[in-house]
């Protein structure tokens, strides 16, 4: 038997979505900064896992489509955080299950409490998940378990820290638990639906995050203009960063063009281990100051433009 479904992930920004998604795939499918909002897109991860042994001769085989939503705003008044909240919204609409992510160092924050409204309108099954445990008493996240439970009802609840990848081994198995039984929706050594141009692209954005996350607001944006495939098996890649003033493009370039070599360096590198060959790649950096509002890279990154509410 085979099992597979969607489980959409959300929660407020900042509260380890993303790295939770990377966990339970086993594998880098969606960034990851101390900055909110890093993700833009339903960045969709590929666990495969196999459920126990029923007693009557096999277990199942699930794999579980996880849809990595971005933070949910609890108001949201720019067009691209509209947009964002929408895509959120869809993915968890969609999904034959959702699990709220709660960053239980923070608590229940009005973030969460309007997420929690919302989805008591969700028929599909709800998992708990408090993420962070380690840096949390026991204490309190016994009270946080209660006064969460006690906003909605979960199907479960589970307690994990994401960057260590402790707890979420029970995670993964009760997600493949909730979804139907059926033939899987992806080849089974596929980690993840998203075209490479826009997962490059993601790659390098994130390092653009970790080294200017006090500098540069989260706008910027990443654009694969080339790929090249070479008869050595390497590739050739060119972006380009868009920020939206002059004073932002000097500080993505650094003194003498010392910050952009650095973040090409690191994003080579990790676009090499994760392509497993050669890239050569070259970044240029571009002052576009209406890009918010351009339709094109909304559906680029695969977010509606004019999104429904």
């Amino acid at each position: 038997m085979t099992r597979a479904g969607f489980v959409a992930i959300v929660g407020a920004p900042n509260a380890g979505k993303s790295t939770l998604v990377n966990a339970l795939v086993g594998s880098k499918v969606s960034i990851v900064s101390p900055k909110v909002q890093t993700t833009r897109m339903r960045v969709i991860g590929i666990a495969m896992t196999d459920l126990p042994h029923d007693g009557k001769g096999g277990g199942d085989r699930a794999q579980v489509v996880l849809v990595d939503t971005p933070g949910i705003f609890r108001v949201a008044k720019r067009r691209l955080e509209r947009a964002m909240v929408a895509a959120a919204w869809q993915g968890a609409e969609d999904a034959d299950a959702v699990a709220l992510m709660v960053d239980a160092e923070r608590g229940v924050g009005e973030e969460t409490r309007a997420i929690i409204e919302r989805l008591k309108q969700s028929k599909a099954p709800r998992f708990l998940i408090l993420n962070k445990i380690d840096l949390v008493p026991r204490e309190k996240l016994l009270v946080l378990t209660s006064e969460l439970n006690g906003l909605v009802s979960f199907e479960h609840t589970f307690m994990v820290s994401a960057l260590k990848s402790d707890g979420i081994a029970d995670v993964l198995a009760a997600f493949a638990s909730a979804v139907p039984a059926g033939p899987f929706l992806y080849p089974e050594d596929q980690a993840a639906d998203l075209p490479m141009r826009l997962l490059a692209a993601e790659v390098t954005r994130e390092q653009v995050f970790l080294q200017l996350h006090q500098e540069l607001p989260y706008e910027a944006a990443v654009e694969t203009e080339k790929w090249e495939e070479r008869g050595d098996s390497s590739v050739r890649i060119e972006q380009t960063i868009h920020v939206q003033r002059d004073g932002q493009r000097a500080i993505v370039l650094g003194k003498g063009g010392t910050r952009i070599k650095q973040i090409g360096a690191r994003a080579r590198h990790e676009l090499s281990v994760m392509l497993e060959r050669p890239v050569h790649l070259f970044l240029h950096v571009k002052v576009s100051a209406r890009w918010a509002d351009d339709p094109a890279h909304y559906r680029a990154i695969g977010l509606d433009y004019e999104p429904k509410s």
